[in-house]
């Protein structure tokens, strides 16, 4: 009986097929979306940030070997190639965090490695050399804290890219599988009822909008925050 209903007092979104309230699902996939949001870039960033590290400061084959491997993942569109690894390793959420994860990485080996080169011939890299500070040290106190401006960046701008990879995966089926309630799945459920109960799927992707437009602005707040260049403008 509380099947389709449409936003009203009693159900504010309006309710699914099943009689569901839309809200309520909406708020806890609001949690779904944070944690996919979370680990996929701190899986990749933690995996990108120690390759791009590695390639800068050591150079020659090590690289050369490392950047070659990032090419490749750049060579393929990112969501084609997440679909493929999502599809190998079966649908769930699980699958579909790795899947992001492993074409998120690239990105943050590319930036770091700028950044390493950037600053591994600086005074201070080379005085903290010339009276013998081992290398992690170096990477560790001098490398790393000088790094974490762009990085914060770009793991801001990517928290909204993951939210929508993975609302994409799930939306074709690779991602989170119903009944979770999910921002793709939901809207996913609500292709059939489009023309009859708009606000299925209206609202999930009004949120993904919301929540996607304002990591992003997050970023644009940050960049021009911690860019000294952009500070007086």
């Amino acid at each position: 009986l509380e099947g389709l209903r449409p936003p009203s007092a009693a159900h504010l979104f309006g309710t699914d097929k099943l009689g569901r309230d839309l809200l309520s699902r909406i708020l806890y996939g609001a949690r779904i979306s944070l944690f996919v949001g979370v680990v996929v870039v701190l899986l990749s960033s933690v995996v990108g940030t120690l390759l791009g590290v590695l390639a800068g400061y050591l150079g020659g084959w090590v690289d050369e070997a490392l950047m070659r491997i990032t090419d490749i993942f750049f060579a393929f569109p990112a969501l084609i190639l997440a679909m493929a690894i999502a599809g190998a390793l079966g649908p769930g959420l699980q699958n579909a965090l790795i899947a992001i994860s492993a074409v998120t990485w690239p990105v943050y080996a590319r930036l770091l490695r700028g950044q390493v080169l950037a600053l591994r011939e600086r005074e201070f890299v080379l005085a903290a050399r010339t009276v013998g500070v081992p290398e992690w040290q170096i990477i560790l106190r001098h490398l790393l804290p000088n790094m974490l401006a762009p990085l914060l960046v770009q793991a801001s701008f990517d928290m909204g890219g993951a939210i929508t990879s993975v609302a994409g995966l799930s939306f074709i089926g690779f991602g989170a599988q119903p009944p979770t309630p999910e921002w793709g799945v939901m809207i996913s459920e609500a292709r059939t009822y489009m023309a009859t109960a708009w606000w299925m799927g209206t609202f999930p992707a009004l949120s993904i909008m919301l929540v996607v437009g304002g990591f992003n602005l997050l970023g644009d707040g940050l960049r021009d925050l911690l860019d000294p260049r952009l500070r007086g403008r």
